[in-house]
């Protein structure tokens, strides 16, 4: 699996020979690799006239393009605050709350990543076909793809160490831009223009992974809910910049914590483990039919309801286990 950028094409539709031999070199014997493009075809086509674009057919006659389109931007950020505020409004009727919750549309954009994450991994594993993932920059929604599909077909990113590298790999090394995406939260009433919950999408659709297999990953909600907080407002320097190049100017590893040294020690590590946890050398396909999709209440509704007794059940089903 392949993630980038979009090729810049442009309304000329030019050619890039070292672009055509990567890609031809990188199908090898295969007969076909698939284009995942997470923008519409509208907006690929806009996108031309600014200087991207899409593979041209005539260019790339074994890749065979898949519009997925995802949502990056305001829209996304939107969403996102309008399911806050409908999670914390402790006054709403069941019709009124059902209704907000379904205008926010915040479970239709993890249904469609999770869809998306699906198709990538159908394409890898069953078809065996090689598969490049993009969209715009390459920096938010390619990256909400490629590491769900990792996590889909491989096991080892499924322990609470190879969940770490990925993160470190898909999402940190690869330069998606912590600092102007998760500038302010939901509550903020300023509204940048480049902020998006992308990684937070990302880690509603994790914990939608955890839900459905409860026995596959190695890690429990504690540590999403760590991440999601880490990436808001922390007192480590792992989320800090845009991407890596700001990270070593500003050196930030020299001159702050990291967040993996916190989670790796013995206490906290304990508590982050899933209790349940059995390794699965399985693909896990998640179902995105609406049933099964549901509304992350331990994020969500954390303020507003009390995790003392489910605390209270993780604590004594971790107790069993040990004593085993």
């Amino acid at each position: 699996m392949l993630r980038s950028g979009q090729p810049l094409t442009g309304p000329n539709r030019k050619r890039c020979p070292e672009d055509e031999l990567l890609l031809a070199a990188a199908l090898a014997q295969a007969a076909r690799g698939f284009v995942v493009d997470t923008r519409s075809v509208q907006a690929a086509k806009q996108a031309r006239m600014g200087g991207g674009g899409t593979e041209p057919k005539s260019s790339y006659p074994r890749w065979k393009r898949l519009h997925r389109p995802l949502e990056r931007g305001r829209p996304l950020q939107e969403s996102f605050v309008r399911l806050v505020d409908a999670c914390n409004d402790a006054s709403l009727s069941m019709d009124r709350w059902l209704s907000r919750l379904e205008s926010s549309r915040w479970l239709s954009h993890v249904k469609a990543a999770l869809s998306t994450a699906c198709l990538a991994a159908q394409c890898l594993e069953r078809e065996e076909a090689c598969v490049l993932v993009h969209g715009a920059e390459g920096t938010d929604t390619t990256l909400l793809v490629t590491a769900l599909a990792q996590l889909i077909l491989d096991p080892s990113c499924r322990t609470l160490a190879g969940f770490q590298g990925l993160l470190e790999r898909e999402w940190i090394q690869a330069g998606h831009p912590f600092h102007v995406r998760c500038a302010r939260s939901a509550y903020s009433h300023a509204r940048l223009k480049q902020e998006a919950p992308l990684f937070l999408l990302f880690l509603d659709c994790v914990w939608q992974l955890g839900r459905q297999f409860p026995c596959s990953l190695e890690f429990g909600e504690r540590l999403l809910v760590a991440l999601f907080d880490s990436a808001y407002a922390s007192s480590y320097g792992t989320f800090l910049g845009n991407n890596e190049k700001e990270r070593c100017l500003c050196k930030v590893k020299e001159s702050t914590h990291c967040l993996w040294a916190w989670l790796e020690q013995p206490a906290q590590r304990r508590e982050l483990l899933n209790p349940l946890y059995s390794p699965n050398a399985l693909v896990i396909w998640p179902s995105v039919e609406p049933q099964s999709i549901q509304l992350w209440q331990g994020l969500f509704l954390r303020w507003i309801r009390s995790s003392e007794y489910l605390d209270e059940a993780w604590a004594e089903m971790r107790r069993l286990v040990e004593k085993e």
